[in-house]
């Protein structure tokens, strides 16, 4: 019996062996037709070479990029973790312990040092998990298995020049299966146009150094336009009757121009500057908070272009400098739509007339357009939010 089993391990080893060894070979190949880009982009032979040695590809990323989310979470779920109580106690600590550099930081890019402190929470949880792949095995393994081809060789070659640069060593190249790396989670090419080196020694670390980590993404979200000494957003209470086809996101009036609209803010506050210039946001729908988002939220958002992300940034950063929790509450009680059941919305909603874009699971400006549409035509209130009471209400004919 016992030779048996050894026999039979040593088949299937072969076996394996020899499915392996075309794929070793293809990489390399792969790994070589790579050296004339590298070399264009300044990187030198030793580098690459060290880069290179012994490498072959990650499965586990390959396994990321199939791996699709079957449900997805409400926003609330989303927040509750994004900005939970012990994300907020860590950020006020943070905010105490960098003060210096905080201040530092404000004065160099005028970028609230509470705004960049909500990133870092955000990305890594104030570096306590910043991935574990390192960062040029995961974009080879993505461009050499043509997964967005283009666009991770570009972010490799990048990667391999930031090694040349001398910014860190390989090994310490650490990041996410996609390649996102550092403290604040910087793709490679986002590093070589915005990286900061804070302390001045010719490295720009996000990896190791939190003061080089804040200031690249303080000097990132500058580079796109952050508006110093103005907030992201303000939660607002909205008039009975209101119109929700001008929560499109799109829809930009003066804060004025809005509360001519009757749309007031929580607690009876005054805005600041009324001409300032804002879109209406509802993220789950009429039984939500609604927010009048200004152009930094936009500028958040060029960070992580998810409408969940940007608002748990701006929340965190508020909650870090002492702001209270939302004015109203979430619709807690109501679980969220899987991919499939927006997906069967979608394409539901386009038999019946109403135009929800390609059947793709997400919950973009078109399905949500859609939706409205649809509730309009049945005298419900046209927030646009998908529900499974609108599912229900689309499969049973309603």
């Amino acid at each position: 019996m016992s030779r048996h089993i050894l026999t039979t391990f040593l088949a299937a080893a072969a076996m394996l062996l020899a499915a392996n060894a075309p794929a070793s070979a293809n990489f390399s190949k792969f790994v070589d037709g790579l050296w004339p880009q590298a070399r264009n982009a300044g990187v030198s032979r030793s580098t690459f070479n060290a880069a290179f040695n012994g490498m072959t590809p990650d499965p586990k990323v390959i396994a990321q990029t199939r791996k699709q989310a079957e449900f997805v979470k409400p926003i609330w779920e989303y927040l509750s973790t994004a900005v939970s109580d012990q994300r907020v106690s860590t950020g006020r600590e943070k905010f105490a312990a960098y003060r210096s550099t905080i201040a530092n930081i404000e004065q160099r890019f005028g970028v609230e040092g509470n705004v960049v402190l909500a990133i870092w929470g955000m990305e890594t949880n104030y570096g306590g998990y910043m991935g574990k792949n390192n960062a040029v095995r995961a974009l080879a393994t993505l461009a050499y298995h043509n997964y967005r081809g283009d666009f991770f060789r570009n972010e490799l070659i990048n990667a391999l020049v930031i090694l040349e640069q001398g910014h860190t060593q390989a090994r310490n190249m650490e990041g996410s299966w996609a390649g996102a790396m550092g403290h604040t989670q910087f793709m490679p090419s986002s590093f070589m146009k915005y990286a900061a080196d804070y302390d001045g020694d010719g490295h720009k670390d996000i990896w190791n150094k939190v003061p080089d980590a804040l200031a690249s993404t303080a000097n990132y979200l500058k580079s796109f336009g952050w508006r110093t000494g103005e907030t992201w957003g303000y939660e607002v209470d909205l008039p009975p009757g209101f119109n929700y086809a001008l929560a499109d996101e799109k829809t930009e009036r003066t804060l004025g121009e809005w509360r001519k609209l009757g749309i007031t803010r929580t607690r009876g506050r005054e805005f600041p500057r009324p001409s300032d210039r804002a879109t209406l946001v509802v993220p789950a729908g009429a039984r939500g908070p609604a927010f009048l988002m200004l152009p930094n939220f936009g500028v958040i958002k060029r960070y992580n272009n998810a409408t969940a992300y940007a608002l748990g940034v701006g929340h965190l950063a508020d909650r870090i400098i002492g702001g209270g929790p939302f004015e109203k509450s979430w619709p807690e009680g109501e679980p969220g739509m899987s991919r499939k059941d927006t997906e069967e919305m979608q394409r539901l909603l386009t038999r019946r007339g109403f135009d929800a874009g390609k059947p793709d699971g997400k919950a973009g400006p078109s399905t949500r357009a859609a939706v409205r549409a649809y509730q309009k035509a049945r005298g419900i209130v046209a927030d646009g939010y998908p529900s499974h009471a609108i599912l229900k209400q689309l499969r049973t004919g309603g």
